[in-house]
């Protein structure tokens, strides 16, 4: 790569699922720069608030973790109100001139609801209990879909053969997964 091309940073596939009562939150592990692969073992989704919120992100992992550490925030200064945390945050991000500049989606999930934020001031709550973000996001949500409509698998199982359907499309996707849960 010369050092006048602009390489750009294709981070991760990160699926929420919600499922029979049990919330999944999925990442793959792969960093690439460009056309090459910096780490395939990335922790790109953790527990949040006394692990009762469960997280994952999409994007620079140096905003991942501001976002991470400002989400956390939210939900203590609101006593664990993810809904309220989430509408704080999305006006924050879309406000704070610090925050506009990042580069970053955010997946978060309780026992109850799933939101997707992000920096334009967006909150989405899908209408199935089911998204992703990333450069292997659609293909993920498409086979989540089709496997929570169409088969009698968990919501574990949903999410892992997902994760796998969209590391076989998506070249910035790998199959090293990391896994959170509620229940």
């Amino acid at each position: 790569m010369s050092p006048h091309t602009h390489a750009e940073w294709h981070a991760t596939t990160v699926l929420a699922v919600y499922h029979k009562k049990r919330a999944i939150i999925v990442s793959d592990g792969q960093v690439t720069y460009g056309d090459m692969v910096l780490k395939a073992r990335a922790r790109k989704v953790r527990k949040l608030y006394n692990d009762s919120v469960l997280a994952g992100f999409a994007g620079s992992a140096a905003d991942a973790f501001s976002l991470f550490e400002r989400f956390e925030e939210k939900l203590t200064t609101f006593s664990g109100n993810m809904n309220r945390a989430a509408v704080e945050m999305a006006k924050d991000w879309r406000s704070d001139r610090y925050l506009r500049r990042l580069d970053a989606q955010l997946i978060v999930l309780n026992k109850d609801k799933l939101f997707v934020l992000s920096g334009n001031g967006d909150i989405i709550e899908p209408d199935d209990q089911v998204m992703a973000i990333g450069s292997g996001g659609p293909f993920a949500l498409a086979a989540a879909r089709a496997l929570m409509r169409f088969t009698d698998l968990d919501a574990e199982s949903i999410a892992r053969e997902a994760m796998k359907i969209a590391a076989m499309l998506c070249i910035y996707t790998n199959a090293h997964l990391t896994i959170e849960s509620l229940d």
